[in-house]
């Protein structure tokens, strides 16, 4: 069963590849570094938490309230035509949850966005823009 928050480390791996953006209650925000998609991460708080269902009762409704909260500012932020909502988790066994805004003339449509193209460095103007405007939607901020 998965400890609380207090000796929490976000992966390495997803270290690497995000900007954090702020916590919600049990998420860590985190924007992917790559401009082709507006791609979000949530990532528990919660050590030892590979799957969803690691977490208690409680804290699944908490996710799936996250989830909802930060889909739907993406979606007002990036007015896209349609949201990939996942945890895989194939690469990087910590639990986390990848929210991407898509459009039908992404690079990837209509195939899911991993390993289709190589990241793209976000404009740093650009991406502090986005960033702002998700965290006013999302209430970080």
């Amino acid at each position: 069963m998965p400890s609380d928050a207090s000796d929490w480390s976000l992966h390495s791996q997803l270290k690497k590849d995000t900007i954090d953006i702020g916590d919600l209650p049990l998420c860590r925000v985190l924007v992917i570094k790559d401009a082709h998609y507006p791609w979000l991460l949530l990532v528990p708080r919660r050590n030892n938490a590979v799957e969803i269902i690691d977490l208690n009762e409680v804290e699944q409704a908490q996710l799936m309230t996250e989830i909802s909260r930060v889909a739907k500012a993406l979606k007002e932020v990036t007015q896209c035509d349609k949201l990939n909502i996942a945890a895989l988790g194939n690469l990087v066994p910590q639990l986390h949850v990848h929210v991407i805004a898509r459009r039908s003339n992404d690079a990837a449509w209509p195939r899911p966005v991993w390993g289709v193209m190589p990241p793209l460095p976000h404009d740093a103007e650009e991406v502090q823009n986005f960033i702002s405007a998700l965290r006013r939607k999302i209430w970080l901020g």
